[in-house]
């Protein structure tokens, strides 16, 4: 029966029939980073690309870089030990996260016209039970992915971080929305933003709650994620497997998402 599966799954991929849809923004020296308050600490590095050879006398038939970047930077899978409230959990890190986890049914919230009218639209659980009235509810062991369309800004840092002398504004979801989704046993949470909380975070309470709470319960955080418009509320699959970095507390991902 299982083999059964596999086989008519890599039928319907070869055939089209499966599509394979990008979730994830080009990663490069324009992307977009994250600009922390100097009270919160130092800021991840903007990427940076060296070149080792291109077909030139350091390598006569090859080409190829070497990088600089920060771990949550671009399109990017946050781990558990990101956060000081999951820093002692068990398989915590990216090299020591059961693989099976990188592969799961993903629901995906949308809010993109509130977010419209609103940069600093909060998801409620109201909200979240709302669309789950309509499409289902969440089941244990999926992600869910809050659409906002907010990718559509990431090619401007300035737009895509949306900040002013108050701060940065971005849509995300409230702690009593997280708290709600780890009740249901969700295994991940994402966004389209440049981190998984809104920009109004810092002064939620806990304070940023996407981080605390859901690393505290060793989930896992998508952030920077594109194209969630082109994915149903329900029945697709996503595939997000970061680097296999030794202690890794993240890393930049090609997330994929596999709608019939």
């Amino acid at each position: 029966m299982t083999t059964n599966t596999l086989a008519s799954l890599a039928t319907a991929l070869v055939s089209g029939s499966i599509k394979v849809v990008d979730l994830t923004a080009p990663l490069g020296p324009e992307t977009p980073v994250l600009y922390l308050p100097p009270q919160f600490g130092k800021n991840t590095p903007s990427v940076k690309v060296h070149t080792i050879s291109q077909y030139n006398e350091d390598g006569p038939f090859w080409a190829w870089n070497w990088l600089e970047l920060g771990e949550h930077t671009g399109t990017h899978f946050d781990a558990p030990c990101h956060w000081i409230t999951g820093k002692d959990n068990p398989n915590n890190t990216t090299d020591t996260i059961p693989p099976q986890n990188f592969v799961a049914p993903v629901n995906v919230i949308d809010r993109s016209k509130e977010a419209a009218a609103n940069p600093d639209y909060l998801l409620t659980i109201d909200s979240i039970k709302e669309w789950e009235a309509e499409h289902g509810v969440i089941e244990p062991g999926t992600w869910v992915l809050l659409r906002t369309d907010w990718y559509k800004r990431n090619g401007s840092t300035e737009a895509f971080l949306n900040a002013d002398e108050n701060g940065p504004h971005s849509p995300g979801p409230t702690a009593e929305a997280i708290e709600y989704l780890l009740t249901k046993g969700i295994i991940g949470w994402g966004s389209e933003t440049i981190g998984t909380d809104a920009g109004s975070a810092g002064g939620m309470n806990p304070p940023f709650p996407a981080h605390n709470l859901m690393h505290k319960n060793n989930r896992y955080g998508l952030a920077s994620l594109s194209n969630l418009d082109q994915l149903p509320a329900k029945g697709a699959v996503l595939i997000a497997a970061p680097l296999k970095f030794v202690k890794g507390t993240g890393s930049p991902v090609r997330a994929l998402a596999l709608v019939a």
